[in-house]
């Protein structure tokens, strides 16, 4: 625990204890981890206690490896680890739902929505659809796209994340 007053250190895929394994992988196929962090989450990994020979020699590669050598090295430490990759949809459709759950919590800025390529997300849910429709696909179109003033939009944005983030889940849990 950290003492009273601190500033909480910011969120980072290499976070011990903060990330299974799984979800790291449903995070990488969702594009949200860039290769060269990878080194640094298997050797978390491997500090967390597991152990898989592909993970050791991936913990030991440096952030500038060769970023195809350290993709399949990843994917093969996975394998060996009984994790497989989620269906590429399924992640994206994850990761709508963690950028709606960073919204709630005032994580991320409104205007940085638009910058995210989420609007390409296949969606299934009402939920999802309704979160989606109202993320224009740049900052110049949010008056074009949306018709809304500012704090309309706002005020619509933060209702449609919380209702995905309090809707029910979707496949294998990443």
């Amino acid at each position: 625990m950290k003492p009273a007053g601190t500033t909480p250190e910011p969120d980072t895929p290499t976070q011990s204890g903060l990330m299974t394994l799984a979800e790291v992988a449903c995070r990488y196929r969702a594009d949200e981890i860039r290769p060269e962090d990878l080194p640094m989450i298997a050797a978390e990994a491997l500090a967390a206690g597991l152990d898989t020979p592909t993970l050791c020699e991936l913990a030991s590669w440096p952030r500038n490896a060769d970023a195809h050598d350290i993709r399949i090295a990843f994917e093969q430490a996975l394998s060996e680890s009984g994790i497989k990759l989620p269906d590429p949809g399924l992640a994206r459709r994850h990761a709508l739902r963690r950028l709606a759950a960073r919204l709630v919590d005032g994580e991320v800025a409104l205007a940085d929505l638009a910058t995210d390529d989420c609007w390409e997300t296949e969606v299934e849910t009402e939920e999802e659809r309704s979160f989606l429709r109202l993320i224009p696909q740049c900052v110049c179109c949010l008056e074009y796209t949306l018709g809304l003033d500012q704090q309309t939009w706002a005020a619509e944005l933060r209702i449609a994340a919380l209702a995905l983030t309090s809707s029910a889940p979707i496949g294998p849990g990443c």
